[in-house]
């Protein structure tokens, strides 16, 4: 009886060891899992926060005459106007002419750069005919990053 005894105590130490060593083995495998699981996160969540695409950046100036009716075939041009003495290059000087509905529409997109406060405020100048006919008008437009802006400026 008393070899029955030890023969019970050598296997229950012998599967208890038995237990450890899975315990450890699954204690490594769990470590292991959770790093990969970890480096998967911080990976799609830097992957997805750069994904974000812009939103189109648009101004649109109307010309209209004196008597609110849109005029078509004229110039307007959107330029900066610096505040300051000494600044940087002036990138922004466009010139286009208005469609039939008296509109002219800028595409600013490809200025823009995400993560940029504000995008321009910028001086508009109109001018239609030649000679001695020639009507002008004058405004400013403060464009606003991702979305459509939109001023109308009266000829005389």
């Amino acid at each position: 009886m008393g070899n029955l005894l030890c023969k019970k105590v050598v296997f229950l130490l012998g599967s208890r060891l038995l237990d450890d060593e899975k315990n450890e083995h699954m204690d490594k495998f769990m470590t292991k899992l959770g790093m990969v699981i970890m480096a998967g996160l911080l990976i799609s969540v830097a992957t997805l926060s750069s994904c974000r695409k812009k939103g189109n950046t648009v101004a649109i100036v109307t010309v209209l005459d004196t008597g609110s009716t849109p005029v078509p075939g004229a110039m307007v041009r959107l330029y900066p106007t610096p505040t300051l003495t000494s600044h940087g290059a002036i990138v922004i000087d466009d010139t286009m002419y208005t469609e039939i509905d008296g509109t002219a529409t800028f595409d600013y997109t490809d200025h823009f750069n995400l993560g940029s406060a504000g995008f321009a405020v910028l001086d508009i100048e109109v001018r239609l005919g030649e000679g001695d006919t020639v009507k002008v008008g004058e405004g400013i437009i403060q464009i606003a990053e991702e979305e459509t802006t939109e001023a109308t400026v009266i000829v005389q």
